[in-house]
């Protein structure tokens, strides 16, 4: 059957460009035996989206990718710089020295079986990726890599339609300033949810709420932490149920901008409310909060929606995961998942571009 490329990679932040990194050194060609699409106008993943006052000395660490180091790339004194230009010009960088060829703006839209007179099938030798500008590129493998940035998350509260001031989730957050005179309920638990928290509280009144009560941790994380808390969610992963927030087991590192935001009285932490009303927020006991802004600070899930066709989920929701870092679909090895579970941060989609590579090109039988 014609193929047009072994592997598509699907996404060319963090996690594509290091799959691409490690295809190429498994003696694969760009545009020949693998192809790299993103979505996004130019390089730099998620990252050229963030807002504007998350620099590189208030972000956590961007971790090098294969080959290459973040350092080389900035000039010195470029602690303050804005993550939404320093990381986008360091991928940029990247994808010019590895000559990865990168095709934007591509969205992948669906991608399903087909067998060779295009009937469905349960699972074809093929698959069909289809695109919004590119048409439909028939590949053996998939790399995904689509991470969670374009499936922000907002849970469901009774009266939320009939709130009268703003809502938006972190992914429209821009500046604390446009919030100045006004009350801001912040809700969540995790680490952009304090660091918006301590941006606005410095500018107008705030409330903060969240689930369940947040854990504080002074100092480092050191590598036994991070290695319990991917091993956790590895874990859910490979028993097929959905994965688990990191941060509830890390828990959040108190630095000097938290303890001054708790010195403030910022960081005093409310019970989620029962209902949104026009004007604010009620708690079960009565107890009301007037309100401007709901700020969702809430999370993302995996942007996965393309390959629903396919039907990887399970009955709980989770896709079962198999392979070396549990990249791998257990029930379709032609598929590995870049972003979901324990490859979700930046050190752990490094590892994963690497053994996802390895894993695919050896199943399709191309080392």
């Amino acid at each position: 059957m014609p193929t047009d490329f072994d592997i598509l990679v699907i996404g060319a932040g963090q996690a594509g460009l290091s799959a691409g990194y490690h295809l190429q050194r498994l003696g694969l060609r760009p545009e020949r035996e693998f192809r790299i699409v993103d979505h996004a106008p130019g390089p730099g993943g998620a990252w050229q989206f963030r807002w504007p006052s998350l620099t590189l000395n208030t972000v956590n660490k961007v971790h090098d990718l294969p080959g290459m180091s973040f350092a080389e790339t900035l000039p010195p004194g470029s602690d303050t710089a804005p993550a939404a230009t320093a990381v986008p010009h360091y991928y940029e960088l990247y994808e010019k020295r590895f000559d990865l060829r990168v095709h934007r703006q591509v969205s992948v839209t669906v991608v399903c079986d087909r067998t060779e007179d295009g009937s469905p099938a349960q699972r074809g030798p093929l698959l069909n990726a289809e695109t919004d500008a590119a048409g439909t590129i028939r590949v053996r493998g998939l790399i995904n890599c689509t991470g969670t940035w374009e499936h922000p998350f907002i849970p469901r509260y009774p009266g939320a339609e009939t709130f009268a001031g703003h809502q938006l989730h972190t992914r429209g957050y821009r500046t604390a300033e446009e919030f100045a005179g006004k009350h801001v309920v912040v809700v969540g638990g995790g680490i952009s949810a304090v660091q918006l928290l301590d941006e606005i509280s410095q500018v107008t009144a705030t409330t903060w709420v969240t689930r369940t009560p947040p854990h504080f941790r002074d100092g480092t994380f050191t590598e036994e932490v991070g290695r319990a808390a991917v091993a956790m969610v590895e874990d859910r992963v490979r028993h097929g149920l959905p994965p688990g927030s990191v941060v509830s087991v890390t828990g959040l590192r108190l630095d000097d901008r938290l303890r001054a935001a708790r010195m403030r009285g910022a960081l005093t932490r409310l019970p989620m409310f029962e209902r949104i009303e026009p004007g604010g927020v009620r708690w079960a006991d009565g107890t009301f909060q007037r309100a401007d802004v709901i700020l969702w600070a809430t999370g993302f899930r995996s942007a996965l929606d393309h390959l629903a066709p396919l039907r990887l989920r399970g009955h709980g929701g989770g896709i079962t995961m198999s392979g070396r870092l549990a990249t791998q679909v257990a029930a379709d090895p032609r598929i590995h998942l870049i972003g979901y579970g324990p490859s979700a941060s930046t050190i752990g989609a490094n590892r994963a571009g690497h053994a996802a590579a390895i894993e695919l090109a050896d199943h399709l039988g191309l080392r």
